[in-house]
């Protein structure tokens, strides 16, 4: 039996800009990922930004992803940035990472 569109694995890269650091953004978006059932981390940038790796089943990943453009009750979203790869599978559980 062979995997239905609907249950793909994909794997995100995501990059959020704007007021994103120091409004619970990182925490936020685990809540989010778990709820979801996926797989990676969110880390703070130097820059500013946050980055993310979702990686899961196809249509929880675009919700982790559409979720990113609304973000933490008090962030203000710029830009995202999306790529998207192939899933590796390396991550057991999604967290915060530094």
């Amino acid at each position: 039996m062979g995997m239905t569109p609907e249950s793909r694995l994909v794997r995100a890269h995501v990059f959020v800009s704007g007021r994103v650091q120091g409004v619970n953004f990182r925490w936020y978006t685990q809540r989010k990922a778990q709820e979801l059932g996926l797989t990676g981390w969110v880390r703070n940038v130097w820059d500013g930004r946050v980055e993310a790796i979702f990686e899961g089943e196809e249509k929880a990943v675009q919700r982790a992803v559409d979720w990113c453009y609304v973000g933490a009750p008090s962030a203000r979203i710029d830009q995202v940035e999306v790529n998207y790869e192939g899933p590796t599978g390396e991550f057991s559980h999604f967290r915060i990472t530094w």
